[in-house]
């Protein structure tokens, strides 16, 4: 497939709310197979498609189970908390701390159509909020207990 340009914050496309998915179409499966390859490129555990330039109500994960496709995505279910360090491919080298449900509930549609549900816990359910907020305009700066730091200050 292809790696796709990435959009970074400032681009007001970042902004928008995106629009659900009609059909499983071949773009569609092609849009989702280059976001796959983007986020790997990459190196993220996430993308959703409006970081790659695309209105739609789409975003994939990989947390080191295998790839997961999420279409049209609706959080179902959301309990206990956790918080931690993260960060984004649309705002790189940079990181704040965000509090995020430990426990979510998502049903979603897959690249092949069919209707699911998935329960998720720690890094995945930080991943599907994370990336379920970009469907909506939403950036995780905008939901940080604190301001957004430079990885390379906190190294040095």
């Amino acid at each position: 497939m292809a790696i796709r340009n990435l959009r970074y914050e400032g681009d007001p496309i970042l902004r928008k709310v995106c629009k659900e998915v009609p059909e499983i179409t071949p773009r569609i499966k092609e849009l989702v197979a280059d976001m796959l390859d983007t986020m790997y490129e990459d190196e993220g555990v996430g993308l959703a498609a409006p970081q790659v330039g695309v209105l739609k109500r789409i975003f994939v994960i990989d947390v080191g189970e295998g790839p997961y496709t999420f279409i049209n995505p609706v959080i179902k279910e959301k309990d206990g908390e956790q918080t931690g360090s993260e960060g984004c491919l649309s705002i790189p080298n940079k990181v704040a701390i965000v509090t995020r449900p430990n426990h979510v509930v998502c049903e979603a549609t897959d690249i092949e159509g069919n209707r699911f549900t998935v329960e998720a816990t720690e890094l995945f359910a930080r991943a599907i909020c994370h990336e379920n907020d970009h469907l909506d305009g939403i950036l995780y700066p905008d939901v940080a207990e604190g301001p957004v730091v430079d990885l390379d200050d906190l190294e040095g």
